[in-house]
């Protein structure tokens, strides 16, 4: 596992900016296991105003459905770490914000709280775009807490320049 630095997130946040510059375009973030990293990464570049909307952490399966409109059926059926919230949570930011693109993240940072079936280090990332729905993916991350959390955040930004630059 490569340790990813804060210049690398630096770089990666410094890619979208100018991606959603050149596009006149917006971004939300909804972050729950790394409890608004992507947001602190974007808005720590001057200027980020220009391209960041808004960020919404939702740590608490409440906070998804109050902030995002998370259906409680499906946490319950699915659970908080799962592709139905992640992708609810995703549709969630664009609707809540004046943004064209999201970011969600939700997952297990650990040391605690993982399963057999969802174990420590599992992450599930979705990007939302208004003219192109949802796409995510899930992760297995390894490390401590910070290790997980800052792997998902570079992911979530790696995915988001992917996306943006395709559309």
């Amino acid at each position: 596992m490569k340790k990813i630095s804060d210049a690398s997130l630096n770089e990666q946040v410094e890619q979208v900016a100018e991606c959603l510059i050149q596009q006149g375009k917006m971004l939300a973030t909804a972050e729950s296991c790394t409890g608004g990293w992507v947001a602190k990464c974007c808005t720590d570049l001057a200027g980020s105003s220009v391209w960041f909307d808004r960020g919404f952490v939702t740590y608490s399966n409440e906070a998804k459905q109050d902030q995002l409109g998370v259906e409680a059926a499906t946490l319950e059926k699915n659970g908080a770490v799962s592709l139905p919230v992640v992708e609810e949570m995703a549709f969630g930011a664009l609707k809540f914000s004046r943004a064209d693109f999201s970011i969600a993240i939700t997952g297990i940072a650990g040391p605690g709280g993982g399963s057999a079936q969802k174990p420590v280090g599992t992450v599930w990332v979705g990007w939302g775009s208004r003219d192109g729905g949802v796409h995510s993916i899930c992760y297995q991350f390894s490390g401590d807490r910070e290790s997980i959390r800052r792997q998902a955040v570079f992911a979530a930004l790696a995915g988001l320049i992917k996306m943006a630059a395709d559309s």
